[in-house]
């Protein structure tokens, strides 16, 4: 069998319509027909029902279309890494990061490779950074960047940039008087945090820590999944939070947030890649570009 004949098998399965299929792939139907057919005959097995004008996949093409978009995955896999050894006037780069540097870190950057590269296909998905993690081990994306605490044995990281995080409360909070807060006064109001397995969520708990105070200890009233949703909690008066300064900054300017004065050390955004795999030219180029190798 031939990668063609499985583009065509895959293709009619996902159709269930030869002749769309053979128009998807711009061949001609009769074309199509004949691969289908030599497919057939030559392991002696009928692949698809033939039904009027219909058409769908027999029991053995069930169990048979995993497995050839299982190889054409690996082809095209394949054809990546040969584009790759040219230049990079073309190819894909696959970036997973977590919210906070994919809004507001992160995008300056690919515009910028973007600019350099303009044949690359850029792809960011956003996730939390357990989430990213994962995506970079299983090779789901080429690079990763988070802003949490990640030990993995098959990643290598790399810091690419300092953050802040900042307690802010909504202008009625008791804190948003201005007065010094002590570690001590954190438990006394409900809070507003984002998910387990968020960097922000992970940062400000080891800084809790630090702190001597057990997390467990701060009355968690709303738990969301995304910094603009903690925002306008806060800001409808849910309780108190830590956001990155950059989150925070809009609703800092227009008066629907206040920072409460309790200071939180920096946090530092990471380069995630996996230590084993092939790392492409377009991953080495977005890594050259922010950390400025």
């Amino acid at each position: 069998m031939t990668l063609e004949q499985l583009r065509i098998f895959v293709a009619v399965a996902e159709e269930e319509h030869v002749t769309r299929a053979a128009a998807r792939l711009g061949i001609t139907q009769s074309a199509a027909s004949a691969a289908l057919a030599a497919l057939e005959g030559r392991h002696d097995v009928v692949l698809f029902h033939r039904v009027g004008r219909g058409i769908r996949l027999s029991e053995e093409g069930r169990v048979f279309v995993e497995e050839a978009r299982a190889v054409l995955a690996r082809a095209a896999a394949a054809q990546a890494v040969l584009d790759d050894l040219g230049t990079l006037a073309r190819g894909r780069l696959t970036v997973q990061a977590s919210q906070t540097i994919a809004g507001y870190w992160l995008p300056r950057h690919l515009v910028a490779l973007r600019r350099r590269h303009p044949g690359l296909d850029i792809r960011l998905t956003i996730g939390n950074t357990a989430q990213v993690a994962a995506a970079v081990a299983a090779g789901e994306a080429d690079v990763g960047f988070v802003e949490g605490a990640v030990e993995h044995p098959v990643l290598d990281r790399v810091e690419v940039a300092r953050d802040r995080l900042i307690v802010v409360v909504a202008p009625d909070h008791p804190w948003a008087d201005g007065r010094p807060l002590d570690p001590a006064d954190l438990p006394a109001s409900p809070w507003v945090l984002r998910e387990s397995g968020s960097g922000t969520r992970s940062e400000f708990e080891r800084d809790l820590v630090g702190f001597g105070l057990d997390p467990a200890a701060l009355p968690v009233a709303l738990e969301l999944p995304s910094n603009e949703a903690v925002r306008a909690a806060v800001e409808a008066g849910a309780g108190a939070t830590a956001l990155s300064a950059s989150v925070a900054a809009g609703s800092l300017e227009a008066g629907l947030l206040c920072r409460a004065e309790i200071a939180l050390p920096d946090r530092a955004f990471h380069l995630l890649r996996h230590r084993d795999r092939h790392r492409s030219r377009a991953a080495l180029a977005l890594a050259a570009l922010v950390t400025g190798n």
